[in-house]
C-alpha cells in the first residue's frame, strides 16, 4: 500500500521559519505610468496606481494620497503585472546525481537561492509542478526568505515505472516490497502509486499538506529512467481517482504528458491542464480546445543541458525538442489560446538565472502581446482554477482589486519582447503583494 513518510525537507525548511505572520506592505503609489494591464494592447498613459494593504485600490491620473504614502515615479515607463511561471520546479535546481544523494537540508538551501533568483527575474508567482515546497511556501509567505508566492502541487504522482519512479535497477522491486521507494520519494518530491486506492491516498496526502492542485504523470518523461515518451501511464480509473480527489477539494489536476494518446486519456477523465504536449497532434489539440483545457508548454529547458542525463535520457530530450515546432504551428493553426508561460528548468541553476530567455524563444511563434498575456493574465486564470485552495487573490493583471504584483519596465516589451530577457537591467521596480523587492529608480 502506498504511503508517504514524513517529509524530511519540510523539517529542513522549517528551521528557517523564525518569524510568524506576514509583514504588512506599506501603502504606496506609482505615478506617471503607462499601464499594460496584462490583457489589452492599449497602454493607458499618465496613470497612477495606488496600492493599499498589498492590493491595487485605485488607478487613474493624479490620484490624491494620504500623508506618508510612499511614492515611486515611473517617469512614463511601462507598468505591468508581475510575471507568473506556470511550470516551475523550485526544489530541483541541482544536478540529478546530486539530487539523488544529498539530504533535505541541502535541498532547502538551494531552493532558497532559486526562489530569490526567480523573484529577481520578475516572477512574483510560480506554479510548482513537483516538489516538497510546502515549508518553502510558508517561509516566503511569512517574509523569512525572498521569493515568489508558490502554488504547490506537492509530490508528482505516477505509476510504477512512470515519471515519478526514480528507483535504479539496483533498487528492490515493489512486487517484492510495496514500500520500496527512491530518494525522491523519501523527500516528498515524487510519489509512486498503483491502482485507485493508492492514487487516492497520494492525492489526498498532497492536499493534506496544502497542495493547490494535483499533478500526475500520464506519459513518459525525459529525466526518469524507465519510461519512453511514447508510453501511456495510469488507467482511466486511476486518472479519474486523482481528478475526483482534487474535485472534492474544489481544485483540479494537471497532467505531465507528451504524447497524444496520453493527452486524450487525461482530458477524457477530467484533467484541466496539460504540461508539455511536445508530441501532440492537431486533432488532440483540437480536443483540448473544445474542452477548455489549458496548455503549459516550454522551450528553454529542451534547448539547453539537463545536467546528469544518460545517453538514453538525452535522446528523449532531443525527441521532445524536435516536436516543439510542430506543436506550436498546430496551436496557431487552430487558434488555441489557453496557453501559459513556463520554463520547466531543472538541474541547472545557471539556466534558471537565464529563465527570461524563454520570452525570446516563444517569439518564433507568438507576437509580443500574446507572450506577455501567457506570462501574466493567462497564468492568473490558470492558478485561479484552484478555487477555494487559492490562498492569494486575483493575479496577473493590473486592475482595482488585484494583488499588487507590479513591474516597472524600461523599454516597451509590446514592441520588442527582448526587453523581457534582461530583467536586472530593465525591471526597475519589482513589487510583490505591494512590498518593494527592488527599486532602482
Amino acid at each position: 500500500m502506498f504511503c508517504l513518510r514524513p517529509y524530511a525537507s519540510s523539517i529542513a525548511l522549517s528551521i528557517l521559519i523564525l518569524l510568524s505572520g506576514a509583514i504588512r506592505a506599506q501603502d504606496l503609489v506609482i505615478r506617471n505610468a503607462r499601464v499594460f494591464d496584462g490583457a489589452s494592447a492599449d497602454l493607458a498613459a499618465s496613470q497612477d496606481i495606488l496600492v493599499r494593504n498589498g492590493v491595487i485600490s485605485e488607478i487613474g491620473p493624479n490620484l490624491p494620497v494620504a500623508e506618508m504614502t510612499k511614492e515611486i515615479d515611473a517617469e512614463d515607463r511601462i507598468v505591468m503585472p508581475g510575471l507568473i511561471n506556470s511550470h516551475a520546479h523550485i526544489m530541483m535546481q541541482m544536478p540529478i546525481g546530486q539530487a539523488l544523494t544529498t539530504d533535505a537540508f541541502y535541498w532547502a538551501y538551494v531552493a532558497t537561492k532559486a526562489a530569490k533568483t526567480m523573484l529577481d527575474s520578475g516572477f512574483t508567482t510560480i506554479r510548482d509542478m513537483s516538489g516538497n515546497t510546502f515549508s518553502l511556501k510558508q517561509a516566503i509567505d511569512r517574509g523569512v526568505v525572498a521569493g515568489p508566492r508558490i502554488y504547490p502541487s506537492g509530490a508528482m504522482i505516477s505509476q510504477t515505472s512512470g515519471h515519478a519512479d526514480h528507483r535504479t535497477a539496483a533498487d528492490i522491486s515493489r512486487t517484492l516490497d510495496p514500500d520500496s521507494r527512491s530518494h525522491f520519494e523519501e523527500l516528498g518530491m515524487t510519489a509512486v502509486a498503483d491502482g485507485r486506492p493508492e492514487v487516492l491516498m497520494a492525492a489526498r496526502e498532497n492536499l493534506r499538506r496544502g497542495a493547490t492542485q494535483i499533478k500526475i504523470a500520464v506519459g513518459g518523461g525525459v529525466s526518469s529512467h524507465a519510461d519512453p515518451l511514447d508510453v501511456t501511464q495510469f488507467t482511466d480509473d486511476e486518472v479519474r481517482a486523482a481528478v475526483e480527489a482534487a474535485a472534492d477539494w474544489g481544485t483540479y489536476v494537471a497532467a505531465h504528458v507528451y504524447n497524444s494518446k496520453g493527452i486524450r486519456r487525461a482530458v477524457s477523465n477530467g484533467v484541466k491542464s496539460i504540461e508539455h504536449a511536445n508530441l501532440v497532434d492537431e486533432q488532440t489539440l483540437q480536443m483540448m480546445k473544445d474542452n477548455d483545457i489549458w496548455l503549459s508548454p516550454q522551450v528553454l529547458i529542451f534547448e539547453n543541458e539537463i545536467i546528469g542525463l544518460s545517453p538514453d535520457q538525452q535522446r528523449k530530450q532531443q525527441q521532445a525538442l524536435d516536436g516543439i515546432d510542430t506543436m506550436m504551428n498546430a496551436v496557431n493553426k487552430i487558434g488555441f489560446e489557453k496557453i501559459v508561460f513556463g520554463a520547466d528548468i531543472v538541474t541547472n541553476m545557471g539556466l534558471l538565472e537565464r529563465i527570461n530567455e524563454e520570452f525570446m524563444l516563444r517569439s518564433r511563434w507568438f507576437e509580443p502581446l500574446e507572450i506577455l498575456r501567457q506570462a501574466t493574465s493567462r497564468g492568473g486564470e490558470l492558478v485561479a482554477l484552484s478555487g477555494p485552495r487559492n490562498p492569494y487573490g486575483k493575479l496577473g493583471v493590473i486592475e482595482v482589486g488585484a494583488v499588487a504584483d507590479i513591474l516597472v519596465v524600461e523599454g516597451n516589451p509590446l514592441v520588442d519582447i527582448s526587453v523581457m530577457t534582461q530583467p536586472h537591467e530593465n525591471f526597475k521596480v519589482i513589487l510583490k503583494g505591494g512590498r518593494v523587492h527592488k527599486n532602482s529608480l
